[in-house]
């Protein structure tokens, strides 16, 4: 077997679900007998849709969800602020609100549609590594077993067995608060899709009182948290981490209708609670992301505060990053140490989300000293980026030069190697004229080679370009070409498909205008390389850091 997955909240079904779409054969492990019927990770990113756009799976996602459309602040009873969720109008997606089963069920659904399954009450109790795999030991309903593998990923959550196993470091602290959670309905008419945050400051300017609701589906239906009466108050885990949902007694409709009588901005009453817990927050880091053939993802690497719904997303994101790469690996196609860029990548984000998830929880997101629409689209995970990574950019300095020029041009700002490929519409074909989006051509999960013309070079050498991309890679990159608007179709023809930048779309978003240039958009939907002009060697250059190439080792 390829990979044992441990763990099979959303993050372990995300590496499930991308490793069997990639012909991976693994088994995704979980020690809990059922689904938890629980909205715990509730808020879903724009950067979480785009993912599960190219997965294919993000119309259940948003057949399933709510939308988001903003948060309204209340101090002592009278509204503060009501903040709105517009992002650009070129991302394709806006923040939503998706109970975390939800999430669970549509993950596991697509999983099984490609052939896999969970395995249910099945613990991993230990493992060992060596130079050719990963030997588990697993508990089963059956009795014990053992399992061979080339990889484990452990993606089982802050107390984490295979972190513990791997002896990783987990520094960090905890928040001495407690809080309690119910997902309840109520009956205000307040405007719907707005989450709520309703505090009470002393006259000592202390905030002393807190009512947090964020909505769900279903008609007047919130998950609401605030903090815990003492009678309420649960013991730290047993692990010494305190993290996560409390094991005792949760909060009853009494206990929640207490709250809502102090804070609420309407007179209302709470009904129909579906579950509750108490829960504690700590905020931890692991010294590094794996080991050898063993990788952690999601909480198992990171924990922080629920501030700006980044969690859950985040490790939806480990496990999308390290999938692909995995993939390329155990296919024989990746250059060596291709996996040590996951490390190299993901944990500088850690990093950051932790940090700026404890500086919001201390200090509220208004006091953060970035500019709301930058800080939006950092809250929607839009700007996480890999620049610094060992596997993005060019070759020398000269595509980096072309982008600063490129992007005085255009006024506007190039993206370079290592941020989100954005998206862009207007694209028409030859044969389907109707207008399509940029995202839709990139749905392939590979990498793609995008050469971008403006008519008057031969689309021989754009030919050319593709097919030593597609030699180099083991036939694991697909290539287009992008005209520019009004721009005249080459005489001569090309074997590659051919979209029209009709809006001049594609044009403004990567602020290319002057002369041809290349970009190689990776699995994961980030930019690999940009070249201007697009030569042999620098292509080469580039996809000699990814790729088992000639020369490259």
């Amino acid at each position: 077997m390829d990979v044992l997955v441990v763990g099979a909240g959303p993050v372990g079904l995300t590496a499930a679900v991308e490793l069997r779409r990639r012909g991976i054969g693994c088994r995704l492990v979980e020690r809990l007998p059922q689904r938890l019927p629980f909205a715990k990770a509730v808020g879903v990113q724009p950067r979480t849709l785009e993912i599960w756009d190219r997965m294919g799976l993000v119309r259940a996602a948003l057949d399933a969800a709510v939308p988001m459309r903003g948060q309204l602040l209340y101090e002592n009873g009278t509204e503060q602020l009501r903040t709105d969720l517009a992002l650009p109008p070129e991302v394709p997606y806006g923040f939503a609100a998706l109970p975390q089963y939800e999430t669970e069920r549509i993950l596991e659904e697509h999983l099984i549609r490609l052939g896999g399954r969970i395995e249910r009450r099945s613990e991993l109790v230990s493992f060992t590594q060596d130079d050719d795999g990963v030997t588990s030991r697993l508990a089963t309903s059956e009795g014990e077993e053992e399992v061979r593998s080339r990889y484990l990923i452990g993606c089982d959550g802050a107390h984490s067995t295979v972190r513990k196993g791997l002896g990783l470091g987990f520094r960090g602290g905890a928040f001495p608060e407690e809080y309690m959670l119910a997902d309840v309905e109520v009956d205000w008419d307040l405007p719907s899709g707005y989450g709520v945050r309703a505090v009470h400051r002393a006259e000592d300017g202390r905030v002393d009182d807190l009512l947090v609701c964020i909505p769900l589906p279903g008609r007047g239906r919130y998950r609401m948290s605030m903090p815990v009466p003492p009678e309420l108050s649960a013991a730290p885990a047993a692990s010494g981490i305190a993290h996560g949902l409390g094991a005792g007694r949760g909060p009853a409709l009494p206990d929640v209708q207490a709250v809502l009588d102090r804070l609420s901005p309407q007179p209302t009453t709470a009904s129909a609670m579906r579950w509750s817990s108490v829960f504690r927050i700590s905020h931890r880091l692991v010294d590094r992301y794996g080991e050898g053939r063993v990788l952690v993802a999601g909480d198992a690497a990171h924990i922080h505060p629920p501030t700006g719904a980044q969690g859950m997303n985040t490790g939806i994101q480990d496990a999308y990053n390290l999938a692909w790469k995995l993939a390329l690996t155990i296919g024989g196609a990746a250059r060596q140490n291709l996996l040590a860029s996951y490390d190299a990548e993901r944990r500088p984000v850690g990093e950051e989300v932790v940090g700026r998830t404890v500086r919001h929880a201390a200090e509220g997101v208004q006091a953060d000293p970035e500019d709301p629409a930058t800080l939006l689209l950092r809250e929607a995970q839009l700007l996480v980026g890999y620049r610094d990574s060992p596997i993005v950019g060019p070759p020398d300095a000269d595509a980096d030069a072309a982008a600063d020029a490129d992007a005085a041009a255009d006024a506007g700002p190039a993206p370079r190697p290592g941020d989100r490929a954005p998206d862009c519409a207007g694209l028409t074909g030859e044969i389907a004229t109707y207008p399509q989006r940029l995202y839709d051509v990139l749905r392939v999960g590979e990498h793609v080679l995008l050469l971008y013309g403006t008519g008057r070079e031969s689309t021989a050498r754009f030919d050319e370009l593709a097919s030593l991309a597609s030699e180099l890679t083991g036939h694991q990159t697909s290539s287009c070409v992008i005209l520019a608007d009004g721009a005249r179709r080459p005489a001569g023809g090309t074997q590659l498909p051919v979209y029209r930048d009709t809006r001049g779309e594609f044009a403004r978003a990567y602020a290319t205008q002057d002369g041809p240039t290349a970009f190689v958009i990776r699995p994961d939907g980030y930019l690999g390389a940009r070249l201007h002009p697009p030569t042999a060697e620098g292509l080469t250059a580039h996809l000699a850091r990814v790729f088992r190439t000639p020369g490259a080792r």
